[in-house]
């Protein structure tokens, strides 16, 4: 696995554990918000910030990311607005965003559907002479399904300037990786499809950039697609209606909360002289500060009418669409 040396300057690694931070704090408020019937179900990623972080930071801004639900939260570190995410995880229209405007592909919550999607922007900017690349997220469990095969295909054969990160966590909701592959690593599937591949430690931040920074050179280079498998293991619940007691093992998870990733780049910050203690965590009760507060602007706004939905799916909606819609207007403001 990559161990790189430290390679980014103090304040790009204050940056970064400022991201890793407001990641964090979303997370763990969310499990809290759902619990009070204000967000719907939550895919949980405590203690997969180090590769979501990491790899972004890879990015420059013309590239994309195409996100899986355990990403959610991604778009925040491409200026996507806290109140827009909780919003999303609302289920609330004002939680839709313009993907174009941020480089963000909108959450994919199918598994591996969206890999395709990825493979496919990136053909396509290729093909049209841009100097773009792709970047996707998806769980081990994504590596079972058919759209990874068909995704992983034509990223090879095209040579399409994308990065596929796999979050190996080690469990496809209950299953374990055990019974999902023979295969020794994740990494050795991507070699049969002609594409190089890396293992990284996904605990470790900046093995992930530093994978994911080789990675996009190459591809901006025209050397092609680059499968990366970032290992850990997942520490919480699959999601917020998951019940993990029947599955994982709490001494195992108990070991690994102790080494999670935001505690290990956190040490090594303070040990760098680059941040203290004290200052780490004045940034995670400023992030929690920060969600509490779009969260109770986002609850300000009051719900809007169900109306909304109809009028995004046509441009010129059948007349059907448009009853249903001017009668669902009413009802709302009856409601009102």
């Amino acid at each position: 696995m990559t161990q790189p040396a430290v390679e980014l300057e103090p304040a790009s690694l204050r940056g970064l554990h400022a991201d890793m931070s407001l990641l964090r704090a979303l997370d763990e408020l969310a499990v809290d918000y759902h619990r009070q019937g204000r967000i719907g179900t939550h895919a949980i990623y405590w203690g997969h910030e180090a590769i979501q972080a990491g790899a972004v930071l890879a990015l420059d801004d013309r590239d994309w990311i195409f996100p899986s639900y355990r990403e959610a939260a991604i778009g925040l570190l491409r200026g996507i607005s806290l109140e827009t995410v909780l919003s999303w995880l609302r289920g609330e229209l004002a939680g839709c965003w313009d993907p174009h405007a941020h480089g963000v592909a909108n959450v994919c919550a199918p598994v591996a559907t969206h890999i395709p999607h990825a493979v496919g922007f990136a053909w396509g900017s290729q093909m049209k002479g841009e100097d773009t690349c792709a970047l996707v997220f998806f769980g081990d469990g994504a590596t079972s399904e058919g759209s990874f095969h068909e995704g992983l295909t034509f990223a090879g054969v095209v040579g399409a300037p994308v990065v596929l990160i796999c979050n190996n966590n080690g469990w496809a909701l209950s299953t374990p990786l055990s019974a999902q592959t023979a295969a020794e690593t994740l990494a050795d599937k991507a070699l049969g499809y002609g594409i190089p591949a890396e293992r990284v430690d996904g605990g470790d931040v900046l093995a992930v950039h530093h994978a994911t920074r080789t990675a996009i050179d190459r591809a901006r280079a025209g050397e092609g697609p680059t499968f990366i498998e970032a290992t850990t293991y997942r520490m919480a619940p699959h999601t917020t209606s998951d019940d993990p007691s029947l599955y994982l093992d709490d001494e195992r998870v108990r070991r690994e909360r102790a080494n999670e990733c935001l505690a290990r780049f956190e040490q090594l910050l303070v040990q760098r002289g680059i941040t203290s203690k004290l200052d780490a965590a004045a940034v995670h009760s400023d992030c929690i500060s920060r969600i509490r507060a779009a969260m109770e602007a986002v609850e300000a706004r009051g719900a809007e009418s169900p109306a909304r939905m109809l009028e995004i799916v046509y441009a010129d909606p059948p007349r059907a669409l448009q009853r249903a819609r001017d009668s669902l207007a009413e009802s709302h403001d009856v409601m009102a």
